[in-house]
């Protein structure tokens, strides 16, 4: 069953996962509500039940059609019986169910806060110009369109500009026939249109020196290998208009107003972690035991480069 994206708590330090979802328009909450679908010894399904399992199976491409809804009714009454027969067992009030319905209702109850939090916190022209204001800031500047061709050793990157120098229309041969870099190697090391802040640091610092038409003469050194590069153009960069950005930056107000929501909560509440220090115990107790000391060692990761 679909699991409808929306606003949820996370940890235990709220940590929020937003992700687009259009919920429609809401029907009046008795327009369905009473309307029975199906009865499981004298116990309503109702039609509202119903409706919301089908919009969920129909976002995921289901049809809507009489024998899905009949399916929908059997599961629905099959976990009903269910469910009576856990009730009169106690299992309701009792192990791991009992701690299960628990964590549900905390979680239905969490949602229901944060839902209500969106839909009465609507976000402000001002906090959408603040936001728009950064990104306008950050794309702000040129994009260039450049070549490249990649080699392991200085002296190789050297004998190419060497040739460069001769004539520079042998670029796109050159980073055919010795480039080490698959992505634009094929493509005569056309890296298309870029902005250089993307780039690792030495490859950025160079294009941005270079004029139009010329190429780096002398090896540009990067993590990679060294690189010769041709700048085939640049032009002012233009950054997106406010409504091609507005449902990404709705999300993102939504989820900084929300965390700052529960964090002044937090800081509020009076929380106190019991038995941390007898946890700890008992862990620095395995570790210490004679099976702990035998195992093998963990692989340490290799450092990025």
């Amino acid at each position: 069953m679909l699991i409808k994206s929306r606003f949820v708590i996370g940890s235990a330090i709220a940590l929020m996962a937003l992700t687009g979802c259009s919920k429609g328009t809401d029907k009046p909450a008795d327009s369905v509500a009473d309307v029975i679908a199906a009865t499981v010894n004298g116990k309503a399904i109702s039609k509202k039940q119903v409706d919301m399992i089908m919009k969920q199976q129909a976002a995921q491409g289901m049809p809507d059609t009489p024998e899905m809804r009949k399916m929908i009714i059997d599961n629905l009454a099959l976990q009903t019986l269910a469910a009576d027969e856990a009730v009169k067992k106690g299992l309701d009030k009792k192990g791991e169910t009992a701690d299960q319905i628990e964590m549900s209702r905390l979680g239905i109850l969490a949602q229901g806060f944060v839902d209500d939090f969106l839909k009465n916190s609507p976000v402000t022209d001002a906090q959408y110009a603040a936001e728009y204001d950064k990104i306008k800031a950050a794309t702000a500047g040129n994009e260039v369109s450049a070549r490249h061709i990649l080699v392991e050793k200085e002296d190789e990157a050297k004998a190419i500009i060497a040739k460069l120098k001769k004539d520079v229309k042998v670029f796109a041969a050159l980073a055919k026939a010795q480039s080490k870099d698959p992505g634009s190697k094929e493509k005569g090391g056309d890296l298309g249109w870029f902005d250089p802040r993307g780039m690792v640091p030495e490859f950025g610092a160079a294009v941005v020196k270079l004029e139009k038409g010329k190429f780096s003469e002398e090896p540009v050194k990067s993590q990679f290998g060294y690189h010769v590069i041709l700048l085939d153009d640049i032009r002012a960069k233009e950054a997106p208009t406010l409504e091609q950005v507005k449902p990404r930056l709705t999300q993102q107000i939504q989820q900084q107003n929300l965390k700052k929501l529960l964090d002044e909560m937090k800081e509020k509440a009076k929380i106190e972690i019991v038995g941390a220090s007898a946890a700890s115990a008992t862990a620095s107790a395995a570790a210490s035991s004679p099976a702990a000391a035998s195992a093998p060692a963990a692989a340490t990761p290799a450092a990025s480069k």
